[in-house]
């Protein structure tokens, strides 16, 4: 991002700001007090870490239609934008530093949506303490694009990473599961579920909640994390495969909101919602098993439920126990873009 030339217009001919006008307008706020972004006039931004810790780096891009609906409010695209990243943050152990943003806007950009949107932005970065350093914005004729890199800082070889649970390893995770996943189901029959039940669910998915403080919690505790984006089947997969190991997940184990529970019970829906829905943006890890008091030291700590739902083992395949011990075969294997 840089300042604009001299004397140049700041609108586009249809009362919109043309892009240093939106920077200006809408960017350049959420870059104040930051004195690394400098306010968003030069070609890059400055950032530094605490002596001992190390800086960790994560992008994710989000597109209209496929990781959020076109017809969500707008503050919470911007919300969703960051969240998620900062939970990537989360499953690492690491600090939130600040953030760069890419944007794509589609002709039909309003500047409702722009105050939305960057007002959902201001809301996690005045929850979270972070500013926003610099980044880019164009014009495309396809899908609002918007792509988020979010920065942090880490004790020096103390982060989280995928590729430490052993065999024998519990296996926990945090918060609840499958809210997000019921609330994108269950849109079109929003009109005959409790109110409150289907506000609860769509809340977790518009809205994610990134664990940053019981990650940094679990330094030192946790043998493996992964945040749930993908659905707990798939991440536990991820996470299994680069450690090396296989893992028993009992299912009745596995924590679900009252919101959840009622919604699956009227509606006679199966676990593979929750196992394969995606976009909790809770913590998956594993930890030894004489660690379980000082795990849950650590989230009450962080004001965060954990719930240990399986153990590890030297296999290489994941089951899912159902309550009378059978096994319960999944169709797919969560969220994939390819």
């Amino acid at each position: 991002m840089a300042a604009p030339p001299r004397n140049r217009a700041m609108t586009d001919g249809t009362g919109r700001p043309d892009e240093f006008g939106f920077i200006a307008t809408y960017l350049a706020p959420l870059a104040e007090g930051c004195e690394g972004a400098l306010g968003l006039k030069d070609d890059a931004a400055l950032f530094s870490v605490p002596p001992g810790q190390s800086a960790v780096v994560t992008s994710d891009a989000l597109i209209a239609g496929t990781h959020f609906r076109i017809t969500d409010p707008a503050d919470s695209q911007g919300a969703k934008a960051l969240g998620v990243n900062l939970s990537d943050l989360a499953s690492m152990g690491a600090t939130p530093l600040g953030y760069t943003l890419i944007l794509a806007l589609p002709p039909d950009w309003t500047t409702d949506w722009a105050q939305g949107f960057t007002a959902g932005l201001a809301e996690y970065q005045d929850r979270y303490g972070i500013k926003l350093l610099g980044g880019d914005t164009v014009a495309i004729d396809g899908p609002l694009t918007i792509g988020v890199t979010a920065i942090g800082s880490v004790p020096g070889g103390g982060q989280l990473t995928r590729s430490g649970a052993a065999a024998g390893d519990d296996v926990w995770v945090s918060g609840t599961i499958g809210d997000a996943a019921l609330a994108l189901a269950l849109s079109d029959r929003a009109g005959r579920l409790d109110a409150p039940d289907y506000a609860h669910l769509l809340t977790r998915f518009e809205r994610p909640q990134p664990r940053l403080a019981l990650g940094r919690n679990l330094i030192g505790l946790a043998s493996a994390a992964i945040d749930v984006s993908d659905g707990l089947a798939a991440d536990l997969g991820h996470l299994g495969r680069a450690s090396g190991i296989g893992a028993v997940i009992n299912v009745e184990s596995l924590p679900l909101s009252g919101a959840a529970r009622r919604c699956i019970e009227k509606e006679e829906l199966s676990a593979e919602i929750v196992l394969n829905g995606g976009d909790d943006y809770e913590l998956l890890f594993t930890a030894p098993p004489q660690s379980s008091g000082a795990i849950l030291a650590a989230a009450e700590k962080s004001e965060c439920a954990v719930s240990r739902i399986g153990n590890t083992n030297d296999g290489d395949s994941f089951r899912f126990i159902g309550k009378s011990g059978e096994d319960i075969d999944l169709e797919t294997s969560g969220w994939t873009h390819f």
